[in-house]
């Protein structure tokens, strides 16, 4: 992983969800895309990872991709009464795509994707550091089992979540990213600075992240003229939302929104070239056109 983030650009996929929206496929109400790798969609679902490879090959970039996996902890995936291994399954899923790709496999890494308990744009539902240590265990050490590159817990609304996180994914041999949701303040939902997340966490734990990363926001949102520089130095990826409304208004819509796409790609492009921020993706909302926008014009 090191060696892959002496890069300076990397790609990461685009939305997986949307597109199996656009394509009328229910998600599970519970565990969302994960169950589709049992089920004859289960084309579709690969269809979408191999389409973001195959852009990142022809580049010649290296590329992280991202498990099915965000809402599979272990009390969902227990209520819902599907297979026990749905992570370790979906991890072998992922690495059967990669497989596929056997001149450019080495520059596929594959994350374990897990998100928050909670409702993820509501920071007062965040568990505290010991609740989140001890209830996200399992699920980490499920993605290890599969065989992941690294850990990406995603779209996390409080620094006390992603302590225990940081606690628990610290144990493991597995490098591990922390990725927080911010609003159009610049600042992690419960208010947090970035800055003072990255150095809570940094100092906290016996083997800090891999990196920090922030997604489903707009680019926009991340005002970084207005951030302590020192997170830039611990900054590395940034799956943006292709809409600049406020994340109450993207959950509640009942169509896609989609801002202009090359105004996105600049404000991400500025990202890598003015801030070295390095992995690029998209997060609700975008598709692959946004990733060969990156692209063309990095």
């Amino acid at each position: 992983m090191q060696n892959i983030l002496q890069n300076k650009f990397i790609l990461a996929e685009g939305s997986v969800n949307e597109i199996i929206r656009r394509s009328n496929i229910k998600l599970h109400p519970t565990l969302a895309n994960a169950p589709l790798i049992y089920k004859e969609q289960k084309v579709l679902l690969a269809g979408i990872y191999k389409s973001y490879i195959q852009i990142a090959e022809k580049a010649g970039l290296p590329i992280f991709l991202t498990t099915p996996t965000w809402r599979t902890n272990s009390e969902r995936v227990k209520a819902s009464q599907v297979r026990s291994s749905i992570n370790v399954d979906a991890c072998h899923f992922m690495q059967t795509i990669r497989d596929e790709f056997p001149n450019f496999s080495q520059q596929i890494k594959i994350g374990g994707l897990f998100g928050c308990k909670n409702d993820c744009y509501t920071p007062e539902e965040a568990l505290s550091a010991e609740e989140a240590q001890e209830f996200h265990t399992w699920q980490i050490n499920e993605l290890v089992k599969g065989g992941v590159d690294f850990l990406i817990c995603e779209t996390i609304p409080a620094l006390s979540e992603a302590l225990g996180i940081a606690r628990a994914a610290a144990q493991t041999n597995t490098p591990y990213i922390i990725s927080f949701v911010i609003s159009r303040q610049g600042k992690i939902l419960d208010g947090t600075t970035l800055a003072e997340a990255i150095k809570t966490i940094d100092s906290s734990v016996p083997k800090p992240p891999l990196g920090y990363a922030v997604n489903c926001a707009h680019p926009s949102f991340l005002l970084p003229e207005k951030q302590d520089k020192s997170i830039f130095h611990r900054l590395i990826a940034f799956n943006a939302n292709s809409s600049s409304l406020d994340h109450c208004d993207l959950e509640n819509a009942d169509c896609l929104h989609v801002d202009n796409i090359q105004e996105w790609g600049d404000q991400m492009l500025e990202l890598n070239k003015k801030w070295g921020v390095k992995v690029l993706g998209g997060c609700c909302g975008s598709g692959v056109e946004h990733i060969e926008y990156l692209v063309k014009n990095r």
